[in-house]
């Protein structure tokens, strides 16, 4: 595993939600269940930022409970795809695309690729895992 990033910046589009949050590590992964695609038109990147996320104005976050698990916190302003975050736990997964700098970070794991679409494949070596392989992993965490 890589060595935790510092502290990074990011934000919407738009500008309206700006946000500081310390990596776990420089890897970025990508989710290809249904939700994300939906939500992010195409699989979701991320970046694990569990525990050290603060979005400096929350007035313009919005946020939609999109499982009994999960919610997703969009820009009410543009619309950007923010964060992914567990109800009741610290996970927060942040949309890598969001960052102001994304240097140095490695691309290292799909997860949900069993409802990967046949359309696109990613040429990557990356650790890859089924969605029931995801949630024996959270489930074991707790």
């Amino acid at each position: 595993m890589s060595a935790p990033a510092k502290s990074v910046s990011g934000g919407c589009l738009c500008g309206a939600v700006r946000f500081t949050a310390a990596p776990r590590s420089r890897h970025i992964d990508t989710c290809h269940c249904g939700m994300c695609r939906k939500w992010s038109a195409g699989p979701m990147f991320t970046i694990d930022c569990s525990g050290t996320l603060n979005v400096e104005d929350a007035t313009h976050l919005g946020v939609y409970r999109s499982s009994e698990w999960a919610e997703r916190c969009f820009c009410r302003q543009c619309g950007t795809s923010l964060f992914y975050r567990l109800i009741g736990g610290d996970l927060v997964s942040v949309s890598a695309e969001t960052l102001d700098d994304r240097d140095g970070y490695v691309f290292t794991t799909q997860i949900f690729v069993d409802e990967k679409p046949a359309y696109y494949d990613f040429a990557n070596k990356t650790k890859n895992m089924t969605g029931p392989e995801v949630f024996f992993v959270l489930l074991a965490k707790s």
